[in-house]
């Protein structure tokens, strides 16, 4: 098992196994905001708000890569700055106002400051991603994607019901078993609650539904992993869990399902 970490600008990287049939994600694992930027403008605290990443995903995500020996691909800056789970044409991948916060630093963002934040952050992201996946499978491996998130335990004063969340579109081979044994388990689970997982050109539409890749995007409630042992505790729960459907072999196989978010060209 390999899990050296080397640190890139603007993403980490976790080298895992070659072996592994299984790449990890997350998309908003950290709230830092590059030095050029300061803070954008944002009042004492609000960065550590979850507006300003997943709370607890990086210690999910980094104990999730060593249980499973499996490479893993992170941010390294904050959502705010520029929303990697969004496509480069998405109205709200640079946001002015994010639950009741005003980001002043983005108030004037023209099309050449997004033009600037896609090249240099958001872009050599995807292009990370694209590149291990194009590498495993030149290595004859076909991978499942498991992307990690996670959300707030109410919204609007309203609280959150469920422990987990499946985000998905319309490939059921992991989100359907997935789900499954955690509720055997006794977990409240969503089922695309409280978000939608069909999204197009986001993370899992580019990377894994245009591919034909088994996927799934689990979201943990953020305070159930709000610390680094409840974070461990919940990545051990998860790989129990994901490890024998990873086996079966519909989940190394190519697969193109029809997206809800309508046609596409596969790659």
């Amino acid at each position: 098992m390999s899990c050296d970490l080397s640190l890139h600008d603007p993403f980490e990287v976790i080298v895992g196994s070659a072996q592994a049939r299984l790449l990890l994600l997350g998309d908003h694992a950290s709230n830092r905001v590059p030095a050029p930027y300061g803070d954008l403008g944002l009042a004492p605290g609000q960065i550590e708000r979850h507006i300003g990443y997943d709370i607890g995903v990086a210690w999910l995500l980094h104990r999730l890569a060593e249980l499973a020996s499996a490479p893993a691909l992170m941010t390294t800056f904050t959502r705010l700055l520029i929303d990697p789970n969004r496509g480069e044409d998405d109205p709200t991948l640079v946001m002015r106002l994010s639950d009741g916060a005003i980001v002043p630093g983005n108030a004037a963002v023209d099309a050449e400051e997004r033009r600037r934040r896609i090249e240099g952050f958001h872009r050599p992201y995807h292009q990370a991603i694209d590149h291990k996946l194009e590498e495993m499978l030149g290595n004859r491996i076909v991978p499942a994607i498991v992307s990690l998130h996670s959300f707030t335990p109410s919204w609007k004063g309203v609280a959150r019901p469920w422990e987990v969340a499946v985000l998905w579109d319309s490939d059921p081979r992991l989100p359907l078993p997935f789900m499954a044994a955690l509720r055997a388990e006794g977990w409240t689970v969503g089922d695309n609650q409280p978000y939608d997982g069909a999204l197009r050109n986001d993370t899992m539409f580019h990377h894994a539904t245009r591919r034909g890749l088994a996927h799934i995007l689990i979201e943990v409630r953020q305070d159930l992993i709000a610390t680094r042992e409840g974070a461990e505790a919940w990545a051990g729960r998860l790989w129990a869990t994901l490890a024998p459907l990873l086996e079966r072999p519909e989940m190394g196989e190519i697969r193109h399902f029809p997206s809800r978010c309508g046609a596409y060209e596969p790659l």
